[in-house]
């Protein structure tokens, strides 16, 4: 909140974030092991001190789980227009889950704007059509449609596999995103050269997708091991190409039950670019 509070006022085009869930993960500290009734109020605290962050034509994504989404979108539809509840299906696999209630298989994800000219860029984020799909709309009606050649709007649920150990971009953090997600909302979401702010910035996966889409980033992150991974990611990135760690383009996997070994006091992680 304190370093929030140094950054100017309509300065960001898109808060892009991944807040704690409250599900009781270890990240350093006791962020994600409150009451209900504390946490709630700690992401209406910082939900205030952020949007006036927002240009007036800026945008919000926001992850969250089933458990908390209902009570958090309707302090956000208070004071924004929400235009999207994105489900990401993480593919999840069909073995294992619970036994006693349906098995969790998705994130929720609210996508919301301050006003209705916002920004917002669909032909960078559509998805091609396969050559199958084309030749099918082969006859006289199709040829030269744009939808056809551009490619699909990406919809409202978004399949893409959750990071697991042999994923290469997978770093040392329990909760970390993809990028193929990051950068899809960046793309659509911030304009070439604009600033996405993330306010738990874990490992850095939204500032390594900015910086790969040509936007600025400023991020803040409490537990300096996990600021540490994303300074080498963004290091790797100009220097390889490549957002890992290893300059040789392999991460070694996360090793099992691993935990941060320090509970630090609040710092800022990461300044703006």
């Amino acid at each position: 909140m304190a370093g929030l509070a140094r950054v100017p006022d309509g300065s960001v085009d898109l808060i892009l974030t991944d807040p704690p869930y409250n599900l009781g993960k270890d990240y350093g500290n006791a962020s994600d092991q409150q009451t209900m009734e504390d946490y709630l109020a700690w992401t209406e605290a910082w939900i205030d001190a952020a949007l006036p962050k927002l240009k007036p034509n800026g945008s919000l994504y926001i992850f969250l789980t089933w458990r908390y989404s209902p009570e958090i979108f309707v302090m956000l539809k208070k004071r924004m227009t929400m235009m999207n509840e994105i489900i990401w299906d993480r593919r999840v696999p069909s073995m294992g889950g619970s036994t006693r209630s349906f098995s969790s298989v998705h994130d929720t994800i609210g996508f919301f704007v301050r006003r209705k000219d916002y920004y917002f860029d669909l032909d960078a984020v559509r998805i091609a059509y396969d050559a199958e799909t084309k030749k099918a709309r082969s006859r006289s009606i199709f040829v030269g449609a744009k939808w056809l050649e551009v490619g699909y709007n990406p919809k409202d649920l978004w399949s893409v596999s959750r990071l697991h150990r042999e994923h290469a971009e997978r770093v040392d953090h329990p909760t970390q995103k993809p990028l193929e997600i990051i950068e899809r909302m960046v793309k659509a979401s911030c304009p070439p050269d604009g600033v996405v702010m993330d306010l738990f910035m874990g490992s850095g996966t939204t500032a390594v997708a900015a910086r790969r889409c040509g936007r600025d980033f400023v991020g803040f992150e409490l537990n300096p091991e996990y600021c540490d991974i994303a300074r080498r990611r963004l290091e790797a990135l100009a220097e390889t190409g490549k957002p890992l760690s290893d300059p040789q383009g392999q991460t070694p996997p996360p090793r099992r039950g691993r935990r941060p070994k320090t509970v630090p006091a609040p710092n800022e992680a990461l300044e703006q670019e």
